[in-house]
């Protein structure tokens, strides 16, 4: 089938009006139909009267003459050959066949895609390709409209039906629970050993600290020389320390000092007058030299023990003395110096007290003012009130023949110290002679063992007077602080599962080497979470290590 152009194809507006043609309405049909034997003349006229233009178009294809359209199309679409002929008019296909029935009728599937291919200008292989994306198209449109339908179906879902679905959630989940709580409980142990456990009860409360320690004081002191250090142990008759009295000037030690450097002076000179070399002399001036640069190598950092090189010296340099002295006995000025020097040593030894340990103890040179009335033989009789005013800071009375006294050290017996604790409100009665857990709170917390020796229950407070034995320097540097009471108690400990009552009687059930049970009845102690303290009515029927049966 060709067209009526140059190149024997359709042009766009040919092809445009075709496909309109095939979109008509049944009226716009009718209309069309009843145009078919009009001239062009007539059909202009009827298109006039009607008011609007239906197919007029200059060039538009025009069956031959004489030959119907269904007998025309089909042969030229296969042929090829033209059976129409170019009519100023629109197309006219035969009375009562659409004009594309006319065309396409008795075509195989080939010749439709040859056709159609003609008429779009395109080859039959694009115009497949065409109509698969078309379907490709049809195919996502309607997924994506039955999506919407599904999302919209969901929207409008009412809100019993969602929570019908989630109580079925729910129940699905507690019902997958129980199962598994079910499968462990057949995992669960059927039995339990007896274990040795402790039952406690804290009380909090203030502490006051007492030791075994006597203070060493002294009237008239002006100042004191430190021998001994600080928190060390000290044997009986060791020096501690030299205090110097009311009325001692440095003035008397710089005289001291004076009659030493005239006879050090003098010394000199007469070793440099002698002759004769002198073995003894220069060992002694040897061993004093090498002292003295000891000593001066401890005080510049090195290590080693600088008191007892200190010692050393004095004893070689009194050994040097000594001899000299006696070496020289007979020269008048030196031993005049000698006397000067003995003479301003007595003056000076009348304003010096030296201080040495009476028995073996700690020894510290800070006190608090409450080493005297704090005493092992004394603290037992002060009240609560007082112990409590004491713990506020109020020192207590000394005797007049104390009074005006300077504190020089203390010694501290290192066996043993005593606690006076407050507790507040407390309805507890402590146990005389029982061991209790304590606990001091300071700079580190030290917990011990403390026995009850006394009690004393006044104005709202319970004072509880405890002796501890061991080690006193944890508390050396220390009078009040916050402590801790513990009352602890071992018994035998059971989960609470093991508890079994029968015959309103509650026990345990002990499983026998055989692997026989018997109840033994018990007396619950206390319950602290899943353990229970218990304790046999019968005495020793029961002990830890035996194997009782749980029940759940």
């Amino acid at each position: 089938m060709q067209g009526n152009g140059s190149n024997g194809q359709w042009t766009l507006e040919q092809f445009a009006q075709w496909q309109a043609m095939q979109n008509m309405t049944p009226e716009q049909a009718a209309q069309w139909q009843a145009m078919q034997g009009m001239s062009p003349e007539q059909a202009a006229q009827w298109q006039a009267v009607q008011g609007t233009p239906v197919m007029q178009q200059p060039n538009v294809w025009q069956p031959a003459q004489g030959v119907p359209l269904e007998q025309s199309a089909p042969w030229q679409a296969v042929q090829g050959t033209p059976l129409m002929q170019q009519q100023p008019n629109v197309w006219q296909p035969a009375q009562g066949v659409p004009p594309q029935a006319a065309m396409m009728q008795g075509m195989t599937e080939a010749q439709r895609l040859q056709w159609q291919a003609a008429q779009l200008g395109i080859s039959p292989q694009q115009l497949m390709e065409w109509e698969a994306a078309q379907k490709t198209r049809t195919v996502v449109k309607a997924k994506l409209e039955r999506k919407r339908l599904r999302k919209e179906k969901r929207r409008q879902r009412s809100t019993p039906v969602r929570i019908l679905q989630s109580l079925a959630i729910v129940a699905i989940l507690l019902a997958v629970a129980l199962y598994a709580l079910n499968n462990m409980k057949g995992t669960r142990p059927t039995t339990a050993v007896i274990q040795q456990g402790t039952l406690g009860t804290v009380f909090q409360g203030d502490a006051l600290i007492v030791r075994n320690e006597t203070v060493y004081n002294d009237e008239g002191v002006q100042s004191i020389e430190y021998v001994a250090q600080e928190g060390s142990v000290v044997y009986r008759g060791d020096v501690v320390c030299y205090v110097y009295s009311t009325g001692y000037s440095s003035k008397e030690m710089i005289t001291l000092q004076d009659y030493r450097d005239q006879i050090k002076d003098y010394q000199q000179t007469l070793l440099t007058a002698e002759t004769a070399y002198d073995q003894k002399m220069t060992r002694l001036e040897t061993e004093v030299v090498q002292r003295g640069l000891e000593v001066r190598s401890l005080v510049q950092g090195a290590r080693g023990n600088l008191i007892n090189e200190e010692t050393i010296l004095a004893t070689a340099i009194d050994q040097r003395q000594k001899y000299f002295r006696s070496k020289y006995s007979s020269d008048m000025r030196l031993n005049r110096l000698f006397d000067d020097e003995e003479t301003q040593q007595q003056r000076i030894d009348g304003w010096i007290k030296q201080s040495a340990a009476m028995q073996e103890s700690i020894i510290s040179f800070y006190t608090d003012g409450y080493e005297i009335a704090l005493t092992p033989d004394q603290f037992q009789r002060y009240s609560p009130a007082e112990v409590r005013a004491m713990f506020d800071g109020q020192k207590p009375e000394v005797a007049a023949s104390e009074r005006g006294k300077t504190d020089i050290y203390r010694l501290v017996k290192n066996d043993n110290y005593a606690v006076l604790m407050l507790i507040k409100d407390s309805v507890w009665t402590p146990v005389e002679g029982t061991t209790y857990k304590l606990m001091l709170e300071q700079f580190s917390n030290t917990t011990v063992d403390a026995q009850v020796l006394s009690y004393t229950r006044a104005s709202g407070e319970l004072l509880v007077r405890l002796a501890v034995m061991g080690d006193v320097t944890p508390v050396l540097y220390m009078r009040t602080c916050e402590a801790e009471l513990g009352e602890y108690a071992d018994g035998l400990m059971v989960p609470a599962a093991a508890i079994y009552t029968q015959n309103d009687q509650k026990g345990v059930v002990r499983v026998e080497a055989d692997g026989s049970q018997v109840f033994v009845p018990v007396t619950i102690v206390s319950t602290q979470g899943d353990k229970v303290f218990i304790s046999g009515i019968q005495t020793g029927i029961l002990g830890t290590g035996q194997t009782v049966r749980l029940f759940y």
